[in-house]
């Protein structure tokens, strides 16, 4: 082994997911609450603007920080308390909101404003992720890890499920500032939930210790390099994030552009039913002995769902087929993620982690730049009324006028992605690094520090 041989610290491996669910339940409630205001701000944002490339540009500001500075929010993840860092995110997120909530009642509200949040939100984010994520194994017991990811979808899950129906019914009784409010209020329920619980951290081996940051965003990296089965995992997922943001971030444009908030609102639901529904079977089931080719099959049924929902300008189709793509999402993740956390050691899980995520997520960027300008200026055309493509057999079957161009972009995205998939499979280093990467097993037994 080279630069990356690890001499392993055994810690106490956890009994039961008490404090899982304690962590999980503060999240949840947290969660919710900025559900409320991500979707009373995207109908804001289109009534503003009526235009898709707003849209990009908010998930992109929200997605460039958080990618760059995943790298260095791994190594801290791992040399800090992560509980700590935790509550650090949580309560700036908060303050954040707050700004919202004094800007909308004063009547100052821009665009550039919730550009600038949505960056500084990424930031957070940033820190939040890698601590998190490292600090699972350490509180499930390793046979409970596809439960635990099955249930981390599912609050996400739950979210999308209920914040549409709440949010509708409270701008009838508390108005968009009421909502800021609740969210604000929220998060004192995820940074209650990590106050009374502990998350215990490991070791650092002694070979890491007198190493920078900067040397260990290298090992990060270095690790994963070194294991090409899990290098082209990752590369793999950077390509289907690509391909699904590249269209998933015009879902609501291309809803709007012909229905009413009230549609956009039944069709998230469906959205989160559909990603509830995954997420309580992964939970249940715990994924599958071979989790990898699992992971991909999964994929590729769920992109099959954006092609359905880009066929035709119709709620029931647009509905069904982004109700299977979410079905698919925790099912596919939560099978993969189970694969990283057996197969990288706990101690070195932050920065291992961060490197995978800035690569899996490297093209999402891309896309939320592209996908709005793209949009408006090449596909929506392409199928306006006396467009290149409307009097051919792409305009006969999916129609003409206002959104049919997303409606292509969503049907190029998910054969685009069968295709990869299919490849991908075809990889004996991907489909086998089940057998041929062991999992990671402590050596000594040592006291985890508080």
């Amino acid at each position: 082994m080279t630069s990356t041989t690890l001499e392993t610290t055994r810690i106490q491996p956890p009994k039961d997911m008490k404090t899982f669910f304690i962590i999980w339940g503060g999240q949840l409630i947290s969660m919710l609450g900025s559900g409320l205001t991500q979707f009373a701000l995207g109908v804001w944002i289109y009534d503003q603007t009526k235009q898709a490339t707003p849209f990009a540009i908010t998930v992109l500001l929200g997605a460039i920080p958080r990618v760059l500075l995943l790298p260095i929010a791994g190594s801290i993840a791992d040399r800090f308390n992560r509980r700590i860092i935790m509550i650090l995110a949580d309560t700036f997120s908060a303050f954040l909101t707050l700004a919202v909530f004094f800007l909308l009642g004063a009547g100052q509200l821009q665009l550039w404003h919730v550009y600038l949040l949505s960056a500084l939100g990424s930031v957070l984010s940033a820190f939040q992720e890698p601590a998190y994520t490292a600090s699972i194994s350490m509180i499930v017991p390793k046979e409970k890890l596809g439960s635990a990811n099955g249930m981390a979808q599912m609050g996400q899950a739950l979210t999308s499920v209920l914040t549409p129906v709440m949010a509708g019914a409270l701008f009838v009784f508390i108005g968009f500032n009421g909502i800021i409010l609740i969210d604000f209020v929220t998060f004192f329920f995820a940074i209650a939930a990590l106050l009374f619980v502990h998350i215990p951290q490991p070791e650092r081996a002694p070979e890491h210790k007198d190493k920078n940051i900067w040397q260990d965003m290298q090992f990060g990296w270095n690790y994963l390099n070194e294991r090409k089965g899990l290098l082209g995992l990752l590369l793999y997922y950077a390509m289907v994030n690509f391909l699904l943001n590249w269209s998933a971030v015009l879902l609501i444009p291309m809803v709007l552009s012909r229905f009413t908030a009230d549609v956009l609102g039944i069709i998230q639901t469906v959205m989160g039913v559909g990603m509830l529904a995954g997420s309580i079977i992964m939970s249940a089931w715990g994924g599958a002995k071979r989790r990898i080719p699992t992971a991909i099959g999964f994929i590729i049924l769920g992109v099959t769902g954006f092609i359905i929902a880009g066929l035709q300008p119709n709620p029931w189709f647009i509905g069904a087929g982004i109700f299977l793509l979410m079905f698919s999402v925790p099912l596919a993740s939560g099978n993969s993620q189970v694969v990283f956390q057996t197969k990288v050691p706990r101690e070195i899980q932050g920065r291992v982690f961060s490197v995978r995520s800035t690569i899996s997520q490297s093209m999402m960027p891309l896309a939320f730049l592209t996908a709005g300008p793209l949009a408006d200026k090449f596909f929506e055309p392409l199928l306006q009324d006396g467009g290149a493509l409307a009097s051919t057999f792409v305009g006969q079957i999916l129609g003409t006028g206002v959104g049919r161009g997303i409606g292509l972009m969503f049907i190029l995205s998910g054969l685009t992605a069968i295709l990869v998939s299919v490849m991908v499979y075809a990889n004996p280093r991907i489909r086998n690094l089940e057998d041929e990467l062991p999992d990671a097993t402590p050596t000594e037994e040592k006291a985890p520090q508080a």
